[in-house]
């Protein structure tokens, strides 16, 4: 499996006899699995919101306000309330600041990737869209649904929460209206949650009124909800003066369980920061993309990353890590230093915070079915946009409405390791999308029309040193341009054996298979790294080639300059991703090390839904594409040749 030729195989305007040979061994056989690698152009939604049934395309009407509050609000749920104890009793100790930071750190840099591609390639959908240009309709695919399967199950997770928060602000569950409160129905032994019911309802309508309009309520809360942790920050920091900050006196000194523990508890702490990739799916909406995305998503990241970590600083001083409450740690350690009364503010806050977190967390769901039902994988009806509020109103109430059932008959507790499943997908594949459109950009120029003729190769009296032919045809031909010219500052010196030994051979497949290799590097050495119960000699050797493989490709990218291209490919006037390919390998290497770390149970639980998900692409998806009914928006790729 390689990486090679990402180029183009076939021109806009081939003929009829060719369309036959080539479209249908490429995506109209059952028999090829070339529909999986079939790529659409940059520019395809544009196309496909001038061309659907109304003509009405999203509202760009977000700006830098709005895309902070979306950010925030999807990334600061009540995790705050919780995940502070937790990593400080079970791993950090009073170093729980440090984790905070570094997972923040380790965030940054799938931010950074993200930053780059949604500034390039501003449309609904974030990573599946990315993916869909970029690596093949597979890819796209898995990508998607994934990322249905998490905002699904975290809605309805958030949901949940709401119930037993609101009980505490008010004195139980007992004083809940009966209608509001948990019901046992009888016979089939479930629990039902009328409120969770509700709460997912009123978000759905907010939503349905208007992209501007639910950002606004969106502000409002999440307004609220930070109003409420600098009270925590300010009150808190005058308790920890007043009483001596107990919580770093201790003997057991800074780091309790040693720098391992730290480590360990940011990467639990890093779940606290996936709800950034909200700011990438409303891309389609905003109003200066270029510029908006990139600073909408690092103002709102580190944003969260400060307030997380004061807020950790706070707690822990306030109170010794092993006497937290893992369940109520910041209303508990107020409580401790005589503060009964502020739990109610606190409270307050944590349910703010869930709503913020349900409003920003159901927000994607519905543009990501709104792509794939533009793109052909999914019925048209995802795709349809009121003509009034301008948004996916029939994907935004199917959503509410499978989120809604979710939150009123189940505890999805126990389904939430599958969240991550879909947002670390998303960060590794975004991170693998930068590398190949810095390095091997599938990018087409057509000829001139002076130069649509056929061409041959032997007697052609044009020198084109920049342009590859990608195939010959009666009518026009698609070219790659292949300037590989870069102004980019590298940590290591260009190589000039190197670079002339690829663009002497094929580029993009030596390239390519360089990206292939550093992936399978990655596997191999998170795999090995995690797998405690396989033998020491066999870990440290299976690290120590998934190491040199991922090193060696480093090594070789960093050598190399990055395909000048790359200029022409989306639109490459914003945000460019620094310290490339540094940064999204560590990335990659990161997310990937997450993911296996997730555990058998909730891979099993993900395989489920990822095998309905082949069955509907195989008898749906894969016969109703546009690139397969529209060949103008199609661009063959060989990923897997």
């Amino acid at each position: 499996m390689g990486f090679a030729g990402f180029d183009s195989q076939e021109g806009n305007g081939s003929s009829s006899s060719s369309t036959t040979t080539n479209h249908g061994g490429q995506h109209g056989s059952s028999c090829s699995w070339r529909f999986l690698t079939r790529r659409k152009k940059v520019n395809s939604h544009v196309e496909d919101n001038h061309n659907n049934s109304h003509g009405v395309q999203l509202a760009k009407e977000l700006t830098i306000p709005h895309l902070m509050a979306v950010g925030v609000g999807a990334t600061i749920g009540a995790g705050v309330y919780v995940l502070v104890g937790t990593v400080a009793r079970e791993h950090a100790g009073p170093a729980l600041p440090l984790s905070f930071m570094i997972a923040g750190l380790a965030a940054a840099l799938s931010a950074l990737c993200y930053a780059e591609l949604a500034s390039r390639f501003p449309s609904a959908g974030s990573a599946y869209h990315y993916a869909y240009i970029c690596l093949g309709e597979g890819v796209a695919w898995l990508i998607g649904w994934s990322l249905i399967l998490e905002y699904g199950i975290g809605g309805a997770a958030v949901a949940r929460s709401i119930t037993p928060n609101l009980a505490a602000l008010i004195g139980g569950v007992d004083n809940l209206p009966a209608f509001l409160s948990y019901q046992h129905i009888p016979g089939i032994d479930i629990v039902v949650d009328p409120l969770a019911a509700i709460m997912v309802f009123i978000v759905t309508w907010v939503l349905c009124t208007g992209i501007k309009e639910s950002t606004m309520v969106q502000s409002i809360v999440t307004s609220v909800n930070i109003c409420a942790l600098m009270f925590v920050i300010v009150v808190g920091g005058y308790l920890g003066f007043k009483s001596g900050w107990v919580g770093y006196g201790l003997p057991t000194g800074y780091f309790p369980f040693g720098i391992d523990g730290m480590v360990a508890g940011s990467a639990t702490a890093f779940f606290a920061y996936i709800g950034f990739d909200a700011v990438a799916s409303t891309a389609e909406e905003v109003k200066n993309p270029q510029r908006d995305l990139p600073l909408g998503i690092a103002a709102s990241l580190s944003l969260c990353c400060g307030l997380y970590m004061i807020v950790s600083i706070v707690v822990v001083g306030l109170v010794p890590y092993y006497d937290i409450n893992p369940n109520t740690p910041i209303s508990s350690a107020f409580a401790d230093n005589g503060l009964q009364w502020a739990a109610y503010i606190i409270n307050a806050g944590a349910i703010t915070a869930l709503c913020s977190s349900l409003l920003g967390g159901m927000l994607p769901q519905p543009r990501i079915l709104m792509a794939m039902g533009r793109d052909g994988l999914l019925p048209p009806f995802f795709s349809d946009i009121n003509k009034h509020s301008y948004v996916p109103v029939k994907s935004t109430v199917v959503t509410g409405l499978v989120s809604a059932a979710l939150a009123f008959f189940m505890d999805v507790s126990q389904l939430a390791g599958m969240v991550s499943v879909g947002t670390l997908l998303a960060f590794t594949i975004s991170a693998i999308t930068v590398l190949i459109v810095r390095y091997i950009p599938p990018i087409e120029v057509p000829l001139p029309l002076s130069l649509q003729e056929p061409i041959d190769a032997e007697s052609t009296e044009y020198d084109w040193s920049h342009l590859e032919t990608l195939e010959k045809d009666a009518k026009k031909k698609t070219l790659v341009v292949q300037e590989d010219v870069s102004v980019d500052y590298s940590l290591i010196p260009k190589n000039h054996a190197i670079d002339t030994f690829v663009h002497n051979g094929n580029r993009k497949e030596t390239v390519g298979c360089v990206i292939a290799f550093i992936c399978l590097g990655v596997f191999i050495l998170t795999f090995a790294a995690s797998s405690t119960h396989f033998l020491s000699s066999v870990r440290f050797t299976s690290c120590g080639v998934g190491g040199i493989l991922v090193l060696s490709g480093l090594v070789f990218l960093t050598c190399i300059d990055q395909d000048d291209a790359r200029h022409k490919f989306g639109n490459s006037r914003g945000f460019t991703c620094p310290l490339v390919p540094l940064l999204p390998i560590i990335s990659i290497l990161i997310n990937s090390y997450l993911l296996i770390s997730l555990g058998g149970s909730t891979w099993l639980r993900v395989s489920v839904w990822l095998a309905l998900g082949i069955i509907i692409y195989v008898f749906y998806g894969r016969n109703h594409s546009s690139l397969k009914l529209d060949d103008a928006n199609y661009t063959p790729s060989t990923f897997f040749a």
